[in-house]
């Protein structure tokens, strides 16, 4: 058994990893446990910074061959944050009995009624999961769920706020841009309409500050800049264009707000193809759809998910809101399918929605795969070079491909002008190796989902297409996970 330690707990809090390993000890005494399974066995000791998430306390992740079939190795998860004082032994032994025999096992003599699961969907890869179909139904509905739960959602963010906001990295941010524009000027490349792009404006927060900034400092340097600057509001949700429109009123002649995709700004941009001299994103690509790979022993796999409610909390939700348990997936669909007003109380349907998500779970295995499918690689990164790279670093690694996040990138470069820039703020893993120090995501904030973004293969499969990638912490505020990724491109 390997036991990683990516958290050392407390010693009034959670499981400690003595307690874990004479948890193993005790449960391969009873008989639950083989010898040889137990050799195969990955514990990771986490505590999950999020307190929403998709686990269980402890999550038995078990490995399949290319065929499906079962391998001996297992990979447990327990997240010390969820563990209970003297809890650890159920949590485990139910956690290894359904990995190993699936719902059907007996219960033992203590165990609660919810040792079962509603599945919502088959196992597959997370980017096509039905957890992302909840997330696109939050952006959707994001009133409804705000008048549901009495708060903004920027309220729902680590903090109460975005640091995209932050007065001082706007400031810094736009004495950067008047920088650009003054040397376009100084060679005579600088546009008669100077345009600039922020996707996902949230409330408006950001792209008022950075007006009222460049307008002051345009003014104060005398270089008549404002006139000629074309701010552009892009975000999915109409709401959320709708009401940033606030933020930004004293400067509404230089604003155009535009329903777009952040997986594919060209779609609606692609008359601006060339021009944007400035592109900004923050907290975008953490929500986009994505998947996991796993390397163990040298052979990689492929992270499968599927999302399911807890017995006991499927049974309480039929209750509530009088559904028959036979119904109750097919109530989740509807419910992704036309909203809450699948209810004849929209309400209810909310309250409903709201239930169902704080409670759905992402059960996972490792499907081992010869190659990786070329539709899960950017065209820039095929599998060889994946191999390369992950033989550069360490031989157990689980990581994500960030696909959602790529798409949008590759899709967003084209609209920079020859001297303009890309800069987007999120929470990336700028190195591989990173990923063995903890958990990474999936974690859920109010309604959505939240991702680390894997910089190092963005890094990698952008300098192919071209462009240089960098990377810089976020020095506005102690002790914030942001880093800044910024683009220059390639002469």
């Amino acid at each position: 058994m390997i036991l990683q330690l990516n958290h050392l707990p407390r010693k009034a809090s959670g499981a400690s990893a003595q307690e874990v390993m004479d948890t193993f000890q005790a449960l391969l005494d009873e008989g639950h446990l083989e010898e040889q399974q137990l050799a195969a066995v990955r514990v990771h000791l986490d505590w999950i910074q999020y307190k929403q998430n998709f686990r269980e306390p402890v999550t038995v992740v078990p490995g399949t061959n290319e065929r499906g079939e079962k391998l001996p190795f297992m990979e447990v998860h327990v997240d010390v944050r969820q563990t209970e004082p003297g809890s650890l032994h159920e949590e485990l032994w139910r956690a290894v009995q359904h990995a190993q025999h699936g719902a059907h096992y007996p219960h033992p003599p203590t165990a609660l009624l919810d040792a079962g699961r509603l599945p919502l969907e088959d196992f597959q890869s997370f980017r096509s999961s039905i957890a992302w179909h909840f997330n696109r139904l939050y952006w959707q509905r994001l009133a409804d769920w705000e008048q549901s739960t009495g708060r903004g959602y920027e309220q729902a963010l680590p903090g109460g706020k975005s640091d995209a906001n932050n007065p001082a990295a706007v400031a810094d941010g736009v004495g950067d841009f008047w920088t650009l524009l003054r040397d376009l000027e100084s060679k005579k490349q600088l546009p008669a309409e100077v345009y600039v792009l922020e996707i996902g404006v949230g409330m408006g927060t950001r792209a008022g500050l950075w007006l009222d900034r460049f307008r002051a400092l345009d003014g104060e340097r005398g270089t008549n800049y404002y006139p000629r600057l074309r701010f552009l509001l892009g975000d999915y949700s109409p709401l959320t264009l709708e009401r940033s429109r606030a933020a930004v009123q004293s400067h509404a002649e230089q604003c155009s707000f535009l329903v777009l995709d952040a997986l594919n700004p060209m779609q609606t941009l692609s008359f601006l193809r060339h021009k944007i001299l400035h592109i900004h994103l923050a907290n975008v690509y953490d929500n986009l759809p994505d998947e996991e790979m796993a390397m163990r022993d040298g052979r990689l796999y492929l992270v499968q998910v599927r999302a399911y409610l807890p017995a006991h909390e499927a049974n309480r939700i039929c209750r509530e809101f009088e559904v028959p348990w036979e119904g109750l997936r097919r109530c989740v669909e509807r419910l992704l399918e036309v909203g809450p007003e699948h209810f004849a109380d929209r309400a209810r349907g909310v309250a409903f929605w709201r239930q169902v998500w704080t409670a759905v779970r992402l059960e996972e295995r490792m499907a081992c795969v010869e190659s990786l499918p070329a539709e899960a690689l950017p065209p820039e990164l095929n599998s060889g070079r994946l191999e390369e790279i992950l033989r550069e670093s360490v031989s157990e690694l689980r990581f994500h491909l960030s696909t959602g996040a790529y798409e949008s990138f590759r899709n967003t470069l084209p609209l920079l002008s020859a001297r303009g820039f890309l800069q987007v703020q999120d929470i990336f893993v700028r190195d591989l190796n990173e990923y063995r120090l903890g958990f990474h995501g999936p974690g859920k904030l109010d309604g959505s989902i939240v991702n680390w973004v894997n910089g190092a293969l963005l890094r990698e499969a952008a300098e192919r297409a071209g462009y240089d990638v960098h990377f810089a912490p976020f020095r506005y505020r102690e002790g914030s996970r942001t880093s800044i990724l910024f683009t220059t491109q390639r002469e």
